[in-house]
């Protein structure tokens, strides 16, 4: 425990050495990537990986076993090639007894990406205590490999979404964000490389600071594999039906109301505040707080499938709306949320599942007073913390690999600043006029129902879902539809876009929370066919609210349940004490903003 104790308070101790955490997290990030001189993949592979060194060492003393054919195709059936396992054996596999009744059963519809027979896997242990070499240009989709370079700035959904996804498996975003995927294969054609993806291809922590994932998570290893196929899958038959013209035409008028709906939300979130701070017998406290925090929650919403949109023009500015609830960081979130939560949910990669936990290491009744000036450090220095260092980055490496220009990429740090403006300023306002206890209260209650409003729609207390066969079906089967008076339009922007959930996940590509309404239908009835339940929306406050308090505020701290703290040990043994205030820190210094 004192070693855990030193470790930590090593990595965090002081401004400068949390600093250069944040630049060791960031330095390798494609946009800030150094150009460091070129290594052997070999020499880097036995450098970071001593344990494939020694598999080699202890290969060449022992003799190769032969495995008779028919192990070989026992063990390397055709279902497997097509979840994503190596089209040949390794050159040394064990023969494996399995009992009769899991022979016959299918092989899981997703699976870790194990194309591996050129490469040992890199071993968890290993992973990430040394910066990986430059990446090559590579870009994966089905278990090739495309350089998309050239293709960045011809993105008809912007720069970002093909830029961030350099060093992955793009295999699931292109097939569940465009409503025609056989028309961006096509493009990716002309990228081709003519070679099949290898483990070094891949950024083993996607090019993201290493805290978003799981303890020795692999980008390789550990990305889901889904089959796309199946053109009888269930999402195909969905898009099918959307495409036709009629249908077409009512998602885009109700994508048009969408955003009239926000402008209206937005002119009404500009009067309550001059009301409060000019008229205050017209705005009481009472009214002003919970019309606050729903008024931040909804537009919110909106910024959530702004997010999703193409991040062109001025999109590219005015997605950042979404940061107006505390809690999440457009910037960031647009990789995180769009990129690894929607495609991979449930899964290692998806950081939405493993950010809030970050509580849990609490005490937990320090949780809420911690937390809470945790972010009120966001807020003030936090976030601007983070994005000085970005740009401080940016600019010493160059950020071409992300939006092909400076200029490209210009409205999202335009955007991203002048929300962190507009929040500090309305912070600053209230306290000019004597009214900061009015900005805390309706801080504080935006912050928790947008913390535990995110966490509302998935069983993120739960352990990880098993995978189903067809993605479509596993959107579905673990998310939630979120009710909070019970009207879907209304709830659409009250619960941050999360009422047509289950909608929003099978169709991430879709523009607006109302779209998603109107499509309910379909997407149910296609879900039927497959023998799908869907089950009633859960309603926020009576069904998850409750449920989700008792995890992440009244279960004991990690320490205490590792150790068998009692109630007082937990909270005043000197461990857990030292962690509270570490944690106040670093929301000061943006660590642990998503």
């Amino acid at each position: 425990m004192r070693h855990e104790q030193d470790k930590h308070i090593q990595k965090y101790s002081g401004v400068s050495g949390i600093m250069n955490a944040i630049v060791q997290a960031f330095k390798h990030i494609q946009i800030f990537r150094h150009r460091e001189k070129n290594q052997k993949i070999s020499e880097f592979v036995l450098a970071h990986d001593p344990s494939i060194a020694e598999d080699i060492s202890r290969v060449k003393n022992q003799e190769k076993p032969q495995l008779p054919a028919d192990a070989m195709l026992a063990e390397v059936t055709e279902p497997n090639r097509s979840a994503g396992y190596a089209k040949e054996p390794p050159a040394i596999m064990p023969k494996l007894q399995l009992p009769a009744g899991e022979i016959a059963k299918e092989p899981p519809a997703i699976v870790p990406n194990v194309n591996s027979e050129e490469k040992p896997q890199r071993p968890p242990g290993e992973i990430g205590k040394e910066p990986p070499p430059n990446l090559p240009n590579i870009w994966i989709y089905d278990g090739e490999v495309y350089d998309l370079s050239d293709f960045i700035k011809r993105h008809p959904g912007g720069e970002f979404f093909i830029g961030r996804m350099k060093n992955r498996d793009i295999t699931t975003l292109v097939n569940i964000f465009h409503p025609n995927p056989e028309k961006s294969k096509r493009v990716l054609k002309k990228y081709a490389l003519g070679r099949e993806a290898r483990p070094e291809d891949v950024h083993p922590k996607y090019n993201a600071p290493p805290f978003l994932f799981r303890e020795g998570f692999d980008g390789w290893r550990d990305t889901p594999k889904f089959n796309f196929q199946n053109k009888e899958q269930l999402l195909n038959r969905i898009k099918t039906r959307l495409n036709e013209p009629k249908m077409k035409k009512k998602i885009e008028q109700m994508d048009l109301i969408f955003d009239v709906v926000t402008i209206i939300l937005l002119i009404v979130y500009i009067l309550v505040q001059v009301l409060r701070l000019n008229f205050m017998q017209y705005m009481p406290i009472y009214l002003f707080v919970p019309l606050m925090a729903a008024l931040r929650i909804s537009l919110t919403g909106a910024g959530h499938y702004l997010i999703h949109r193409a991040q062109v023009r001025l999109n590219k500015v005015f997605a950042h709306i979404f940061d107006i609830s505390y809690v999440p960081m457009a910037f960031v979130v647009t990789d995180g949320h769009t990129l690894m939560h929607h495609p991979f949910t449930q899964s290692q990669v998806d950081i939405k599942r493993n950010v809030f936990t970050a509580m849990l290491e609490l005490p937990r009744y320090y949780r809420i007073p911690v937390h809470t000036v945790h972010k009120l450090g966001h807020v003030l220095t936090g976030m601007f913390v983070r994005l000085i260092e970005i740009c401080t980055l940016g600019v010493k490496f160059g950020v071409k690999d992300m939006y092909g220009s400076w200029q490209r990429g210009f409205p999202h740090y335009v955007g991203t600043f002048g929300m962190r403006v507009i929040l500090v300023g309305e912070l600053i306002l209230f306290w000019m006029h004597g009214d900061l206890g009015a900005w805390l209260a309706q801080f504080v209650l935006t912050l928790w129902i947008s913390t535990f409003m995110i966490v509302a729609s998935h069983d993120f207390e739960e352990e990880e879902a098993d995978p189903s066969e067809d993605w479509a079906v596993s959107q579905i089967r673990n998310s939630y539809d979120l009710t909070m008076i019970g009207n879907k339009y209304i709830d659409c922007f009250l619960s941050a876009g999360l009422s047509p959930h289950r909608v929003h996940h099978v169709l991430p590509y879709q523009k607006s929370g109302f779209a998603n309404i109107i499509s309910e239908d379909i997407v149910r009835e296609e879900a039927e066919k497959f023998n799908v339940v869907w089950s009633q929306p859960k309603n926020f406050f009576f069904d998850r609210l409750p449920i989700l308090v008792k995890h992440y505020l009244l279960g004991p701290s990690r320490t205490a349940k590792e150790n068998n703290f009692g109630l007082l040990k937990e909270h005043f043994h000197p461990q857990e004490i030292i962690r509270s205030l570490k944690y106040v820190i670093q929301g000061f210094l943006g660590i642990g903003s998503i």
